[in-house]
């Protein structure tokens, strides 16, 4: 194992006790600035993602978005693979898909503009660590790729680092909004006001 491995299974320990910890503790409202946010970006097609375990709950604002354009949720199609994206409504039908996640039981698939990204923890600067799959990573470059596409951290604000080991495949943030606060980067990757 290398120290970087090290380095990230140690970073990501830490941060789901602090998610857990923050998971407990939340409200109702915890999407409130999620939803202003999504708002400046009406019409746009995005994905969020079902929350799983202690992630917070994007569904509140999804659902807000989804009456304005078209939502989807990643769909996995595989390891090692990028994302695929699949159209979702509040109270649709949905199935286990591959890894145990929740897909559309009839999948239209999309490309989304906008990515609203879960995270196990971020720094000030737009890092992210996710859970060391790379899939967002893949997916976020094939994104960019192909068209401007606006990468959205959303999380606990006890989700924050100081530092991150982070690796030069690791896609940056462009925004990360929290239940208290918005963070914008530039491309220095420095925050900026919202």
């Amino acid at each position: 194992m290398t120290d970087l491995t090290k380095d990230k299974t140690k970073a990501r320990k830490d941060a789901f006790a602090r998610r857990k910890t923050a998971h407990a503790a939340s409200g109702k409202d915890a999407a409130a600035h999620l939803a202003a946010v999504l708002a400046r970006y009406r019409g746009m097609p995005l994905s969020g993602y079902l929350p799983i375990r202690t992630e917070i709950d994007p569904l509140p604002a999804m659902a807000e978005a989804a009456a304005h354009g078209p939502v989807g949720i990643p769909v996995i199609p595989g390891p090692d693979q990028p994302l695929n994206f699949a159209r979702w409504t509040p109270d649709m039908p949905l199935v286990d898909g591959p890894f145990g996640a929740a897909i559309p039981a009839e999948p239209e698939f999309f490309e989304p503009e906008l990515v609203i990204v879960p995270l196990v923890a971020f720094d000030a600067y737009g890092g992210r660590l996710g859970y060391g799959g790379g899939f967002y990573d893949r997916t976020l470059e094939l994104l960019r790729q192909r068209r401007p596409t606006l990468a959205i951290g959303f999380a606990f604000d006890q989700q924050e680092a100081e530092s991150l080991p982070l690796e030069p495949t690791d896609q940056p943030l462009d925004m990360l909004v929290t239940q208290s606060r918005v963070l914008n980067f530039n491309g220095t990757g420095a925050p900026q006001e919202p």
